[in-house]
């Protein structure tokens, strides 16, 4: 080797059986991927599947059970709060109530019989399912967690009912606010043409 002279290395100038594999992969995963867009076109649609309101029946389930099992534990100490202590548990579920809504909305807007469903439908539709389930989600949990801590709380010193339910509030507006924003965005389905 001469001097200035870089040392070559011997495995970079055979061809690398990783990067064959993960070629010979990912070229399968576009195969698979347009195989399943024909099958999906066949059947009347342009766009891809929408998406279900799943994330915000979750965030409600697990502000139930969080602030269920703060209620429990604090009936154990003071079972004439538990009816007060209730709230938490009954905010978390109108969460559902939100992802039912726009539920509605977005199936009202599907009708690929009626009207060609195009591609940015599909993403307007997903967009507003995604922007009130995952604030749905998220307030969720801050009222699982809130209500839990609050409801303890409570028991111990009952001059914090008004900061929890307050806190509550500021929570289950987060989700309202996903609701409003999934209703402009599923609004602005089927304005990517002119009808």
């Amino acid at each position: 080797m001469r001097r200035g002279e870089k040392k070559r290395i011997p495995s970079l100038q055979r061809s690398d059986p990783i990067k064959n594999i993960l070629s010979v992969n990912r070229e399968e995963c576009l195969l698979q991927r347009s195989a399943a867009m024909k099958r999906h076109r066949s059947l009347g649609f342009s766009a891809p599947p929408r998406p279900s309101s799943s994330h915000v029946c979750m965030g409600a389930a697990y502000g139930t059970a969080k602030s269920g099992v703060g209620v429990a534990s604090m009936g154990v100490m003071r079972p004439e709060l538990v009816m007060k202590s209730i709230v938490p548990v009954v905010m978390a579920g109108v969460l559902g109530i939100y992802g039912l809504i726009i539920a509605v909305i977005i199936s009202t807007g599907i009708n690929p019989k009626a009207k060609s469903y195009y591609l940015f439908d599909g993403y307007a539709h997903l967009s507003s399912g995604l922007a009130c389930g995952l604030a749905g989600l998220s307030a969720g949990m801050a009222i699982g967690i809130v209500g839990d801590a609050g409801v303890r709380a409570n028991a111990q010193q009952p001059k914090l009912f008004v900061g929890m339910i307050l806190i509550l509030i500021f929570a289950e507006a987060l989700a309202l606010y996903g609701l409003i924003v999934g209703i402009i965005l599923s609004s602005r389905s089927g304005q990517s043409r002119a009808d």
